[in-house]
């Protein structure tokens, strides 16, 4: 038994690891030991990758690359590959992966189980809408080829691991001219201006994003905008590194060092900039700081994320910002972006068109829900839902309204799977 936590470090958990060393064995594996969950890199935050007490089959061994075909840029690859892997492969060579999330140090696996979204939404969409087939092996021995328009893709596609184990993808790669990135950089004052920018840039800017200061309830934040650029053989610069060495104490993000943190941010950002960034540093700023879950204490954090509809999503984000800004907690990284007008691939894909906000909490015990529980309200008042990937605590009742294609989803569960998450928000 190995004591395994998610990325938001509520709790250590015992349970049985099995490695899938092999893609021609897997299915044996997963029809002899039943029932289990796919582990990646279980940098989910919630109990989506969770199996307390029970198995969890280890997919960072299927790592390979099967083929590449460099003229179409079609990659096919294991999944327990990394997306940087991924990128460090295929960038050199004019391809990049269309999706990425916060972090490149997750799996295909994860990026398909949970249908990862990135900052260019808008025109791109989600990880599901650039993946040509994946093979999907059952706990019954069994494997599948899944294509665009079967059931079981949609099913699978964001289906939280629920369907059977990726055992491998086919990935639509999109042509760069590099690696760099031309980006520009603006603070705004409330959400109106923020809604503006987002708006305008939507057409001429692939990807776009915003920090904003959770604690001001006007909302006032900065706006990042970027566009693939050929910079010529520009060297990057130097990322060292650096990793929390130990677990403090008490969490370092707290009213008062929040509080400093948002308004000298804020204070260094609001003049207008222009850049040239690598896209690990522009996609990925945390990923050279590692452990960095660390700095919430030895309670951990939750990460609380929704998308509100386009047309309910400003005043219910306002009504958030006002409701966190009177509790006096919040989060350094909180992110504020807007989704694309196009549905999503998956039956439970969290991607739809509105805006999504998110913001990470220290625990702070019943203090913290109580808070959640008010965002909460918020949130099914206008129609919304929470990312289940990033969510430990979602009541059952948000979930079924937040994902009106739950009961279409349910025949595809693959009844030898189940998660800390599937119990608590589907009852096995």
């Amino acid at each position: 038994m190995v004591a395994i936590s998610a990325w938001g470090r509520l709790g250590r958990h015992e349970h049985r690891l099995q490695a899938l060393a092999d893609r021609a064995r897997a299915p044996g594996q997963l029809a002899a030991q039943q029932p289990g969950l796919a582990y990646g890199m279980g940098r989910s935050y919630g109990d989506v990758c969770l199996n307390p007490g029970g198995l969890l089959w280890d997919t960072t061994t299927l790592d390979r690359f099967i083929d590449f075909d460099e003229q179409q840029g079609v990659l096919r690859c294991e999944a327990g590959v990394l997306l940087r892997d991924i990128q460090r492969l295929c960038v050199p060579r004019g391809w990049m992966l269309p999706v990425v999330p916060g972090t490149q140090l997750v799996t295909v696996g994860g990026a398909i189980a949970n249908d990862i979204h990135g900052k260019n939404h808008h025109c791109a969409g989600s990880f599901g809408d650039h993946l040509q087939a994946f093979t999907l092996a059952r706990t019954d021995g069994s494997t599948t080829r899944c294509t665009p328009g079967q059931p079981l893709f949609a099913a699978t596609v964001g289906g939280l691991g629920l369907t059977g184990v990726v055992l491998d993808a086919e990935i639509r790669l999109r042509r760069v001219p590099g690696p760099w990135l031309a980006v520009e950089t603006r603070p705004y004052r409330d959400l109106p201006e923020f809604f503006d920018l987002a708006d305008a840039a939507e057409a001429d800017w692939e990807h776009t994003v915003s920090w904003i200061d959770c604690l001001s309830p006007a909302g006032r934040g900065i706006f990042m905008r970027a566009n693939p650029v050929d910079a010529g053989l520009r060297e990057p610069a130097d990322r060292p590194r650096r990793r929390v060495p130990v677990d403090p104490p008490l969490s370092l993000v707290n009213r008062w060092s929040l509080r400093a943190f948002n308004a000298g941010y804020y204070a260094l950002k609001r003049s207008r900039s222009t850049s040239v960034q690598h896209y690990e540093a522009f996609f990925h700023p945390l990923d050279n700081l590692l452990e960095w879950n660390r700095i919430y204490g030895p309670r951990g954090f939750y990460q609380y994320q929704c998308v509100l509809p386009r047309a309910s999503g400003r005043l219910g984000v306002q009504a958030m910002l006002e409701t966190i800004a009177k509790s006096g907690r919040g989060s350094f990284l909180a992110v504020l972006k807007t989704f694309g007008e196009r549905d999503p691939v998956g039956m439970l894909s969290f991607a739809r068109p509105g805006v999504t906000l998110a913001l990470d909490f220290p625990n702070e015990g019943e203090r913290t829900l109580r808070l959640f529980a008010s965002l909460d309200a918020i949130v099914a008042e206008t129609g919304g839902r929470l990312y289940a990937a990033k969510d430990a605590r979602m009541p059952r009742a948000l979930f079924e309204a937040g994902y009106p294609r739950l009961q279409e989803f349910l025949p595809h569960r693959d009844p030898g799977i189940s998660s800390a998450l599937s119990r608590r928000l589907l009852g096995s």
